[in-house]
């Protein structure tokens, strides 16, 4: 199975950047998609961005599109997500999923729904 371990989250004031890593230990075969997704205090969990593994499709979410940046360093099992122009309204815990090919994770309709495997979390706090 495999482990997700988020890192990267701070405080920072408004406009400011913020690169999260997630870094997948005990990869296991058959992972093909990954994402990010966040939760504010008292919202529901929202989807931000994933990647397919393979052929490097990316999808975001309108909210997020040309703030944020999903990317994956293969080699070193390690998902990222660049965050700039950071808002108030980007405090939330940020965690990331993976999930299997063929997964809602990996369609371009349901990928925001998340994934079967998740890691804790890391905190982002922004302030104006």
């Amino acid at each position: 199975q495999v482990q997700l371990v988020e890192s990267g989250g701070d405080s920072v004031q408004a406009g400011g950047s913020l690169k999260l890593s997630c870094a997948a230990s005990r990869y296991s075969y058959g992972i093909r998609c990954m994402g990010w997704f966040r939760q504010a205090s008292g919202k529901a969990r929202e989807g931000l961005a994933a990647i397919d593994i393979e052929t490097g499709s990316t999808y975001y979410a309108d909210s997020v599109k040309g703030r944020f940046t999903i990317s994956l360093d293969n080699d070193k099992k390690t998902l990222y997500l660049q965050m700039e122009d950071l808002k108030p309204e980007d405090t939330a815990t940020y965690s990331c999923a993976a999930d299997l090919a063929f997964s809602r994770l990996c369609s371009p309709s349901t990928w925001s729904l998340g994934g079967n495997f998740w890691g804790q979390g890391t905190q982002v706090a922004v302030s104006s």
